[in-house]
Protein backbone atom coordinates (compact mmCIF):
# COMPACT_ATOMS: atom_id res chain seq x y z
CA UNK A 1 0.00 0.00 0.00
CA UNK A 2 1.43 3.37 -0.83
CA UNK A 3 1.19 7.04 0.69
CA UNK A 4 -1.94 8.16 0.37
CA UNK A 5 -3.98 4.86 -0.20
CA UNK A 6 -3.20 3.46 -3.11
CA UNK A 7 -2.69 -0.44 -3.72
CA UNK A 8 0.02 -0.75 -5.98
CA UNK A 9 -0.46 -4.89 -7.43
CA UNK A 10 2.50 -6.07 -9.47
CA UNK A 11 2.07 -8.99 -12.01
CA UNK A 12 4.75 -10.71 -14.37
CA UNK A 13 1.73 -11.91 -17.29
CA UNK A 14 -0.54 -8.58 -16.49
CA UNK A 15 1.40 -5.70 -15.46
CA UNK A 16 1.11 -3.13 -13.12
CA UNK A 17 -2.09 -2.44 -11.02
CA UNK A 18 -3.19 0.91 -9.10
CA UNK A 19 -5.75 0.80 -6.99
CA UNK A 20 -7.18 3.98 -4.99
CA UNK A 21 -10.38 5.29 -3.23
CA UNK A 22 -10.96 6.91 -7.33
CA UNK A 23 -10.79 3.69 -8.81
CA UNK A 24 -8.26 1.44 -10.83
CA UNK A 25 -6.12 1.63 -13.15
CA UNK A 26 -3.97 -0.94 -15.31
CA UNK A 27 -0.99 -0.57 -16.72
CA UNK A 28 0.79 -3.11 -19.17
CA UNK A 29 4.50 -3.22 -20.33
CA UNK A 30 5.83 -4.55 -23.57
CA UNK A 31 8.67 -4.80 -25.77
CA UNK A 32 8.13 -1.69 -27.44
CA UNK A 33 6.08 1.60 -26.51
CA UNK A 34 3.75 0.24 -29.29
CA UNK A 35 2.66 -2.93 -27.40
CA UNK A 36 2.68 -1.32 -24.25
CA UNK A 37 -0.91 -0.67 -23.12
CA UNK A 38 -2.99 1.35 -20.21
CA UNK A 39 -6.46 0.80 -18.82
CA UNK A 40 -8.35 3.26 -16.40
CA UNK A 41 -12.02 2.46 -14.70
CA UNK A 42 -13.03 5.26 -13.18
CA UNK A 43 -15.36 3.51 -10.02
CA UNK A 44 -14.83 5.15 -6.61
CA UNK A 45 -15.96 4.20 -3.36
CA UNK A 46 -17.73 7.70 -3.25
CA UNK A 47 -19.95 7.36 -5.87
CA UNK A 48 -21.24 3.90 -4.24
CA UNK A 49 -24.43 3.27 -2.12
CA UNK A 50 -23.73 0.06 -0.46
CA UNK A 51 -26.40 -2.08 0.75
CA UNK A 52 -26.85 -5.75 2.96
CA UNK A 53 -24.25 -8.63 1.44
CA UNK A 54 -26.32 -11.49 -1.20
CA UNK A 55 -23.42 -13.79 -0.91
CA UNK A 56 -20.15 -14.77 1.22
CA UNK A 57 -17.54 -17.24 0.47
CA UNK A 58 -14.07 -18.95 1.95
CA UNK A 59 -12.55 -15.49 0.08
CA UNK A 60 -15.28 -12.93 -0.43
CA UNK A 61 -18.05 -11.27 0.34
CA UNK A 62 -20.43 -9.39 -2.13
CA UNK A 63 -23.02 -6.68 -1.73
CA UNK A 64 -25.86 -5.59 -3.63
CA UNK A 65 -24.77 -1.40 -4.32
CA UNK A 66 -25.91 1.20 -6.68
CA UNK A 67 -23.64 2.95 -8.98
CA UNK A 68 -24.70 6.51 -8.44
CA UNK A 69 -23.59 7.77 -11.49
CA UNK A 70 -25.70 5.32 -13.49
CA UNK A 71 -28.06 4.85 -11.15
CA UNK A 72 -27.35 0.79 -11.38
CA UNK A 73 -28.17 -1.96 -8.98
CA UNK A 74 -24.36 -3.66 -8.94
CA UNK A 75 -22.89 -6.44 -7.41
CA UNK A 76 -19.69 -5.17 -4.91
CA UNK A 77 -17.09 -8.25 -4.48
CA UNK A 78 -15.28 -7.16 -1.13
CA UNK A 79 -11.46 -8.80 -0.57
CA UNK A 80 -9.29 -8.44 1.77
CA UNK A 81 -6.17 -7.06 0.00
CA UNK A 82 -3.62 -7.49 3.13
CA UNK A 83 -3.74 -11.37 3.09
CA UNK A 84 -1.03 -13.12 0.58
CA UNK A 85 -3.46 -15.48 -1.33
CA UNK A 86 -6.16 -13.53 -1.25
CA UNK A 87 -3.70 -10.92 -3.72
CA UNK A 88 -3.11 -13.98 -5.79
CA UNK A 89 -6.76 -14.01 -6.65
CA UNK A 90 -7.02 -10.45 -7.10
CA UNK A 91 -4.36 -10.31 -9.82
CA UNK A 92 -6.16 -13.27 -11.63
CA UNK A 93 -9.63 -11.24 -11.46
CA UNK A 94 -8.46 -8.10 -12.32
CA UNK A 95 -6.06 -9.52 -15.42
CA UNK A 96 -8.89 -12.14 -16.69
CA UNK A 97 -12.17 -9.13 -15.97
CA UNK A 98 -10.47 -6.31 -17.44
CA UNK A 99 -9.19 -7.75 -20.71
CA UNK A 100 -12.79 -9.31 -21.10
CA UNK A 101 -14.92 -6.81 -19.41
CA UNK A 102 -18.13 -7.19 -21.75
CA UNK A 103 -17.83 -10.48 -23.45
CA UNK A 104 -21.31 -11.98 -23.62
CA UNK A 105 -21.61 -14.48 -21.27
CA UNK A 106 -18.69 -13.31 -19.12
CA UNK A 107 -19.99 -11.12 -15.75
CA UNK A 108 -19.79 -7.52 -16.82
CA UNK A 109 -16.46 -5.29 -14.98
CA UNK A 110 -16.95 -2.15 -14.12
CA UNK A 111 -14.39 -0.89 -12.02
CA UNK A 112 -12.48 -1.50 -8.88
CA UNK A 113 -11.42 0.58 -5.91
CA UNK A 114 -9.63 0.50 -2.53
CA UNK A 115 -11.18 1.43 0.81
CA UNK A 116 -8.31 2.04 3.11
CA UNK A 117 -10.54 1.96 6.42
CA UNK A 118 -11.79 -1.60 5.21
CA UNK A 119 -8.19 -2.84 4.11
CA UNK A 120 -10.21 -4.70 1.09
CA UNK A 121 -10.84 -3.87 -2.64
CA UNK A 122 -13.83 -3.96 -3.97
CA UNK A 123 -15.25 -5.23 -7.62
CA UNK A 124 -18.05 -3.44 -9.04
CA UNK A 125 -19.85 -6.25 -11.16
CA UNK A 126 -22.64 -6.89 -13.21
CA UNK A 127 -25.68 -7.74 -11.02
CA UNK A 128 -27.28 -11.11 -11.91
CA UNK A 129 -30.61 -10.52 -10.07
CA UNK A 130 -31.03 -14.88 -10.80
CA UNK A 131 -28.66 -15.90 -8.70
CA UNK A 132 -26.72 -19.16 -9.27
CA UNK A 133 -27.40 -22.36 -10.84
CA UNK A 134 -26.70 -24.10 -7.30
CA UNK A 135 -29.21 -21.91 -6.26
CA UNK A 136 -31.53 -23.55 -8.78
CA UNK A 137 -30.47 -27.23 -8.48
CA UNK A 138 -31.89 -26.05 -4.15
CA UNK A 139 -35.16 -25.04 -5.33
CA UNK A 140 -36.05 -26.98 -8.47
CA UNK A 141 -34.31 -30.00 -7.29
CA UNK A 142 -32.99 -30.81 -11.13
CA UNK A 143 -32.48 -29.13 -14.01
CA UNK A 144 -34.66 -30.24 -17.57
CA UNK A 145 -32.63 -31.57 -20.38
CA UNK A 146 -33.96 -29.27 -22.86
CA UNK A 147 -33.12 -26.18 -20.17
CA UNK A 148 -29.69 -27.47 -19.94
CA UNK A 149 -28.78 -27.52 -23.60
CA UNK A 150 -30.41 -23.49 -24.14
CA UNK A 151 -27.78 -22.72 -20.73
CA UNK A 152 -24.86 -24.25 -22.56
CA UNK A 153 -25.66 -22.27 -25.65
CA UNK A 154 -24.66 -19.71 -23.54
CA UNK A 155 -22.04 -20.54 -21.49
CA UNK A 156 -19.94 -22.64 -24.31
CA UNK A 157 -19.06 -19.47 -26.26
CA UNK A 158 -17.99 -17.79 -23.21
CA UNK A 159 -15.97 -20.88 -22.17
CA UNK A 160 -14.15 -20.86 -25.48
CA UNK A 161 -13.27 -17.25 -25.48
CA UNK A 162 -11.42 -17.72 -22.19
CA UNK A 163 -9.50 -20.79 -23.90
CA UNK A 164 -9.00 -19.58 -27.48
CA UNK A 165 -8.29 -16.20 -27.23
CA UNK A 166 -7.50 -14.86 -23.77
CA UNK A 167 -5.62 -18.19 -23.24
CA UNK A 168 -6.92 -18.64 -19.60
CA UNK A 169 -8.18 -21.92 -17.85
CA UNK A 170 -10.58 -20.70 -15.81
CA UNK A 171 -9.87 -23.61 -13.13
CA UNK A 172 -13.52 -23.64 -10.77
CA UNK A 173 -16.29 -23.91 -13.00
CA UNK A 174 -19.29 -25.23 -10.89
CA UNK A 175 -23.12 -24.50 -10.13
CA UNK A 176 -22.31 -21.29 -7.73
CA UNK A 177 -19.87 -20.03 -10.75
CA UNK A 178 -22.98 -19.87 -13.76
CA UNK A 179 -24.76 -16.99 -12.54
CA UNK A 180 -28.55 -16.10 -14.53
CA UNK A 181 -30.28 -13.50 -14.51
CA UNK A 182 -34.48 -12.63 -15.30
CA UNK A 183 -33.77 -11.60 -18.67
CA UNK A 184 -32.29 -15.34 -19.58
CA UNK A 185 -28.64 -14.82 -19.35
CA UNK A 186 -25.92 -17.20 -17.98
CA UNK A 187 -22.70 -15.86 -17.01
CA UNK A 188 -19.31 -17.48 -15.87
CA UNK A 189 -18.18 -15.45 -13.20
CA UNK A 190 -15.24 -15.72 -10.18
CA UNK A 191 -12.10 -15.91 -11.92
CA UNK A 192 -9.72 -15.57 -8.64
CA UNK A 193 -8.24 -18.77 -9.51
CA UNK A 194 -8.17 -19.01 -13.35
CA UNK A 195 -4.74 -18.75 -14.79
CA UNK A 196 -2.81 -17.79 -17.95
CA UNK A 197 -1.42 -19.84 -20.60
CA UNK A 198 1.34 -18.99 -23.39
CA UNK A 199 -1.02 -21.03 -25.95
CA UNK A 200 -3.12 -23.90 -26.44
CA UNK A 201 -0.48 -26.38 -25.28
CA UNK A 202 0.90 -24.97 -22.17
CA UNK A 203 0.07 -26.64 -19.24
CA UNK A 204 -0.89 -25.57 -15.50
CA UNK A 205 0.96 -27.24 -12.12
CA UNK A 206 -0.48 -25.40 -9.28
CA UNK A 207 -3.39 -26.78 -7.14
CA UNK A 208 -5.92 -24.44 -6.92
CA UNK A 209 -10.05 -24.23 -7.19
CA UNK A 210 -12.86 -26.24 -5.72
CA UNK A 211 -11.31 -29.80 -5.05
CA UNK A 212 -14.40 -31.35 -5.72
CA UNK A 213 -14.97 -30.28 -9.22
CA UNK A 214 -11.30 -31.32 -10.46
CA UNK A 215 -10.29 -33.49 -13.08
CA UNK A 216 -7.97 -36.42 -12.95
CA UNK A 217 -5.11 -34.61 -14.49
CA UNK A 218 -5.64 -31.37 -12.19
CA UNK A 219 -3.93 -33.22 -9.72
CA UNK A 220 -0.84 -33.41 -11.77
CA UNK A 221 -0.51 -30.63 -15.02
CA UNK A 222 -3.24 -30.09 -16.54
CA UNK A 223 -4.55 -27.38 -19.31
CA UNK A 224 -8.16 -26.44 -21.13
CA UNK A 225 -9.62 -29.96 -20.95
CA UNK A 226 -9.82 -29.36 -17.09
CA UNK A 227 -12.34 -26.82 -17.61
CA UNK A 228 -14.31 -29.18 -20.01
CA UNK A 229 -14.38 -31.96 -17.41
CA UNK A 230 -15.33 -29.01 -14.35
CA UNK A 231 -18.22 -28.11 -17.12
CA UNK A 232 -19.70 -31.57 -17.14
CA UNK A 233 -19.88 -32.45 -13.80
CA UNK A 234 -21.22 -29.30 -13.70
CA UNK A 235 -23.88 -30.30 -15.90
CA UNK A 236 -24.33 -33.84 -14.49
CA UNK A 237 -24.76 -32.13 -11.20
CA UNK A 238 -27.45 -30.07 -12.61
CA UNK A 239 -29.01 -32.52 -14.02
CA UNK A 240 -29.61 -35.18 -11.26
CA UNK A 241 -29.51 -32.84 -8.30
CA UNK A 242 -26.04 -33.97 -6.48
CA UNK A 243 -22.59 -34.12 -6.56
CA UNK A 244 -21.56 -37.45 -8.87
CA UNK A 245 -18.80 -38.45 -6.16
CA UNK A 246 -19.40 -39.56 -2.65
CA UNK A 247 -17.56 -36.61 -0.76
CA UNK A 248 -17.68 -37.94 2.89
CA UNK A 249 -14.25 -39.70 2.54
CA UNK A 250 -12.62 -36.56 3.01
CA UNK A 251 -9.81 -35.05 0.68
CA UNK A 252 -8.02 -38.12 0.04
CA UNK A 253 -10.78 -39.75 -0.45
CA UNK A 254 -12.08 -37.76 -3.20
CA UNK A 255 -8.86 -37.61 -5.58
CA UNK A 256 -8.53 -41.59 -4.67
CA UNK A 257 -12.23 -41.59 -6.65
CA UNK A 258 -11.48 -39.23 -9.62
CA UNK A 259 -8.09 -41.10 -10.49
CA UNK A 260 -9.20 -44.38 -10.17
CA UNK A 261 -12.99 -44.78 -10.34
CA UNK A 262 -14.45 -44.81 -13.64
CA UNK A 263 -16.25 -41.28 -14.77
CA UNK A 264 -19.50 -40.50 -13.37
CA UNK A 265 -22.26 -41.52 -15.87
CA UNK A 266 -26.16 -40.48 -16.03
CA UNK A 267 -28.88 -43.55 -15.69
CA UNK A 268 -28.79 -44.68 -19.58
CA UNK A 269 -32.65 -45.13 -18.85
CA UNK A 270 -33.45 -41.48 -17.11
CA UNK A 271 -31.90 -39.54 -19.49
CA UNK A 272 -31.40 -39.01 -23.32
CA UNK A 273 -28.56 -40.77 -25.44
CA UNK A 274 -27.35 -37.63 -26.46
CA UNK A 275 -27.28 -36.18 -23.03
CA UNK A 276 -25.33 -39.36 -22.19
CA UNK A 277 -23.06 -38.87 -24.79
CA UNK A 278 -22.18 -35.47 -24.41
CA UNK A 279 -21.38 -36.22 -20.56
CA UNK A 280 -19.10 -39.05 -21.55
CA UNK A 281 -17.48 -36.80 -23.78
CA UNK A 282 -16.31 -34.60 -21.02
CA UNK A 283 -15.82 -36.75 -18.38
CA UNK A 284 -12.92 -39.00 -20.35
CA UNK A 285 -10.22 -39.36 -18.00
CA UNK A 286 -7.86 -39.21 -20.58
CA UNK A 287 -7.67 -35.10 -21.13
CA UNK A 288 -6.78 -34.90 -24.80
CA UNK A 289 -9.49 -37.14 -25.82
CA UNK A 290 -11.66 -34.35 -24.43
CA UNK A 291 -13.48 -32.29 -27.18
CA UNK A 292 -13.28 -28.41 -27.31
CA UNK A 293 -16.26 -26.09 -26.12
CA UNK A 294 -15.94 -25.53 -30.32
CA UNK A 295 -16.95 -29.03 -30.36
CA UNK A 296 -19.25 -29.57 -27.85
CA UNK A 297 -21.53 -26.49 -29.30
CA UNK A 298 -22.48 -29.18 -32.39
CA UNK A 299 -22.44 -32.31 -30.35
CA UNK A 300 -26.15 -33.51 -30.43
CA UNK A 301 -27.43 -32.74 -26.98
CA UNK A 302 -27.05 -28.91 -28.27
CA UNK A 303 -28.75 -29.86 -31.67
CA UNK A 304 -31.70 -32.07 -30.12
CA UNK A 305 -32.82 -29.16 -28.47
CA UNK A 306 -31.57 -25.82 -30.29
CA UNK A 307 -35.27 -25.32 -31.60
CA UNK A 308 -37.51 -26.38 -28.72
CA UNK A 309 -39.04 -23.20 -27.43
CA UNK A 310 -37.30 -22.91 -23.83
CA UNK A 311 -38.20 -19.96 -21.93
CA UNK A 312 -35.40 -19.28 -19.90
CA UNK A 313 -36.22 -15.78 -18.25
CA UNK A 314 -39.70 -17.95 -17.26
CA UNK A 315 -37.95 -20.69 -16.44
CA UNK A 316 -35.39 -18.64 -14.01
CA UNK A 317 -39.00 -16.11 -12.72
CA UNK A 318 -39.70 -19.11 -11.71
CA UNK A 319 -37.12 -19.87 -9.10
CA UNK A 320 -37.84 -16.79 -7.41
CA UNK A 321 -40.69 -15.22 -5.29
CA UNK A 322 -41.24 -12.32 -7.37
CA UNK A 323 -42.60 -10.08 -4.43
CA UNK A 324 -39.41 -10.62 -2.65
CA UNK A 325 -37.67 -9.36 -5.49
CA UNK A 326 -39.44 -6.12 -6.46
CA UNK A 327 -39.61 -5.00 -2.88
CA UNK A 328 -35.92 -5.52 -2.95
CA UNK A 329 -35.31 -3.68 -5.76
CA UNK A 330 -37.96 -0.76 -4.71
CA UNK A 331 -36.08 -0.52 -1.06
CA UNK A 332 -32.93 0.15 -2.63
CA UNK A 333 -33.85 2.58 -5.19
CA UNK A 334 -36.01 4.38 -2.29
CA UNK A 335 -33.10 4.96 0.19
CA UNK A 336 -30.68 5.73 -2.90
CA UNK A 337 -32.81 8.65 -3.94
CA UNK A 338 -33.05 9.95 -0.50
CA UNK A 339 -29.05 9.56 -0.31
CA UNK A 340 -28.76 11.63 -3.33
CA UNK A 341 -30.81 14.14 -1.90
CA UNK A 342 -29.17 14.73 1.44
CA UNK A 343 -25.54 13.73 -0.85
CA UNK A 344 -23.05 16.36 -1.10
CA UNK A 345 -23.31 19.10 -4.01
CA UNK A 346 -20.84 16.45 -5.86
CA UNK A 347 -23.08 13.98 -5.54
CA UNK A 348 -26.50 15.60 -6.00
CA UNK A 349 -25.50 16.65 -9.59
CA UNK A 350 -26.39 12.92 -10.45
CA UNK A 351 -29.72 13.17 -9.69
CA UNK A 352 -30.62 14.99 -12.86
CA UNK A 353 -29.53 11.60 -14.29
CA UNK A 354 -32.44 10.15 -12.69
CA UNK A 355 -34.67 11.66 -15.06
CA UNK A 356 -35.42 11.21 -18.74
CA UNK A 357 -36.33 14.40 -21.21
CA UNK A 358 -40.09 13.31 -21.27
CA UNK A 359 -40.35 12.60 -17.72
CA UNK A 360 -42.98 14.10 -15.24
CA UNK A 361 -42.68 15.65 -11.79
CA UNK A 362 -46.12 16.73 -9.30
CA UNK A 363 -45.68 18.96 -6.88
CA UNK A 364 -48.08 21.53 -5.47
CA UNK A 365 -50.37 20.98 -8.40
CA UNK A 366 -47.77 22.17 -10.69
CA UNK A 367 -46.05 19.44 -13.24
CA UNK A 368 -42.35 19.47 -14.03
CA UNK A 369 -41.06 17.87 -17.11
CA UNK A 370 -37.62 17.22 -18.43
CA UNK A 371 -34.21 16.81 -16.61
CA UNK A 372 -33.56 19.99 -15.86
CA UNK A 373 -36.68 21.31 -15.21
CA UNK A 374 -37.06 18.87 -12.58
CA UNK A 375 -33.68 19.64 -11.26
CA UNK A 376 -34.45 22.77 -10.72
CA UNK A 377 -37.36 22.43 -8.86
CA UNK A 378 -36.24 19.30 -6.91
CA UNK A 379 -32.99 21.42 -6.24
CA UNK A 380 -35.54 24.24 -4.67
CA UNK A 381 -37.36 21.79 -2.36
CA UNK A 382 -33.84 20.63 -1.20
CA UNK A 383 -32.87 24.15 -0.26
CA UNK A 384 -36.09 24.73 1.44
CA UNK A 385 -35.74 22.13 3.19
CA UNK A 386 -32.16 22.66 4.32
CA UNK A 387 -33.26 26.00 5.95
CA UNK A 388 -31.12 27.62 7.91
CA UNK A 389 -31.24 25.94 11.40
CA UNK A 390 -28.49 25.73 13.45
CA UNK A 391 -29.37 22.33 15.06
CA UNK A 392 -30.05 20.81 12.20
CA UNK A 393 -31.70 20.64 8.34
CA UNK A 394 -35.38 19.03 7.97
CA UNK A 395 -34.75 15.43 7.07
CA UNK A 396 -37.23 12.52 5.77
CA UNK A 397 -37.65 9.58 7.89
CA UNK A 398 -38.69 6.85 5.89
CA UNK A 399 -41.51 4.93 7.45
CA UNK A 400 -42.93 2.45 4.91
CA UNK A 401 -42.33 1.83 1.31
CA UNK A 402 -44.83 -0.14 -0.89
CA UNK A 403 -44.30 -1.22 -4.67
CA UNK A 404 -46.15 -3.25 -7.54
CA UNK A 405 -44.80 -3.50 -10.75
CA UNK A 406 -45.10 -1.20 -13.39
CA UNK A 407 -45.87 -1.50 -17.16
CA UNK A 408 -44.27 -4.31 -19.54
CA UNK A 409 -40.57 -3.82 -19.34
CA UNK A 410 -39.46 -4.81 -15.66
CA UNK A 411 -40.58 -1.44 -14.44
CA UNK A 412 -41.83 -0.27 -10.78
CA UNK A 413 -43.66 1.92 -9.36
CA UNK A 414 -42.86 2.78 -5.74
CA UNK A 415 -44.88 4.76 -2.90
CA UNK A 416 -42.67 5.88 0.63
CA UNK A 417 -44.39 7.51 3.28
CA UNK A 418 -43.11 8.89 6.05
CA UNK A 419 -42.27 12.24 8.49
CA UNK A 420 -39.50 15.29 8.86
CA UNK A 421 -37.99 15.86 11.55
CA UNK A 422 -34.72 17.96 12.88
CA UNK A 423 -32.09 16.21 12.12
CA UNK A 424 -28.63 15.50 10.29
CA UNK A 425 -29.47 12.78 7.75
CA UNK A 426 -31.70 10.56 6.32
CA UNK A 427 -33.58 8.26 8.60
CA UNK A 428 -34.69 4.83 8.04
CA UNK A 429 -37.79 3.53 10.73
CA UNK A 430 -36.59 5.77 13.62
CA UNK A 431 -39.11 7.84 15.85
CA UNK A 432 -38.19 11.44 16.60
CA UNK A 433 -39.83 15.23 17.03
CA UNK A 434 -42.17 14.96 13.48
CA UNK A 435 -42.78 18.61 11.70
CA UNK A 436 -44.94 17.39 9.05
CA UNK A 437 -45.68 14.22 6.91
CA UNK A 438 -44.50 13.41 3.07
CA UNK A 439 -45.60 10.58 0.73
CA UNK A 440 -44.14 10.44 -2.27
CA UNK A 441 -44.80 7.94 -5.73
CA UNK A 442 -42.12 6.96 -8.12
CA UNK A 443 -42.63 5.56 -11.53
CA UNK A 444 -39.47 3.56 -12.22
CA UNK A 445 -38.60 2.13 -15.90
CA UNK A 446 -35.56 0.21 -16.83
CA UNK A 447 -32.61 2.41 -18.10
CA UNK A 448 -29.88 1.38 -21.23
CA UNK A 449 -28.71 -1.34 -19.28
CA UNK A 450 -29.47 -4.47 -17.17
CA UNK A 451 -30.09 -2.95 -13.38
CA UNK A 452 -30.38 0.88 -14.81
CA UNK A 453 -33.10 2.57 -13.39
CA UNK A 454 -34.91 5.63 -14.29
CA UNK A 455 -37.70 7.85 -12.94
CA UNK A 456 -40.15 8.73 -15.49
CA UNK A 457 -43.14 9.87 -13.27
CA UNK A 458 -42.95 11.16 -9.45
CA UNK A 459 -45.37 12.97 -7.52
CA UNK A 460 -44.73 14.53 -4.13
CA UNK A 461 -47.52 15.49 -1.70
CA UNK A 462 -45.69 17.30 2.06
CA UNK A 463 -48.37 17.94 4.60
CA UNK A 464 -47.48 20.09 7.30
CA UNK A 465 -48.45 20.02 11.25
Amino acid sequence: VLEGGTVNLLSRSSGEYNISELGFHKRKAGQDKARSSEKAYRCSSREMHIFGSVDSGSSSVVHRAIFIRVHRIMALKKINVFEKDKREQILNELGTLSEACCYPGLVEFHGAFYKPNSGAIYFALEYMDGGSLADIIRVKKFIAEPVLAHMLVKVLPALRYLHEVKHVVHRDIKPANLLVNLKGDVKITDFGVTSGLHDSVSTCATFVGTVTYMSPERIRNYSYAADIWSLGLTVLECATGRFPYCVNGGLSDLMLQILDDPSPTPAKYVYSPEFCSFISACLQKDADARPTCEQLLSYPFIDRYRRTGVDLPSYFKSVHDPTEILWQIAHMLAVHYYLIFYGSDNVWRYMKTFYREESVFSFLGEEHVGQSDIFRTLSRIRKMLKGKRPRGKIVHVIEKVRCCAHGEEEGVAIRVSGSFIVGNELLVCEDGKRVGRFREEFFMEPGHAMGCFIISRQKLQIVEK
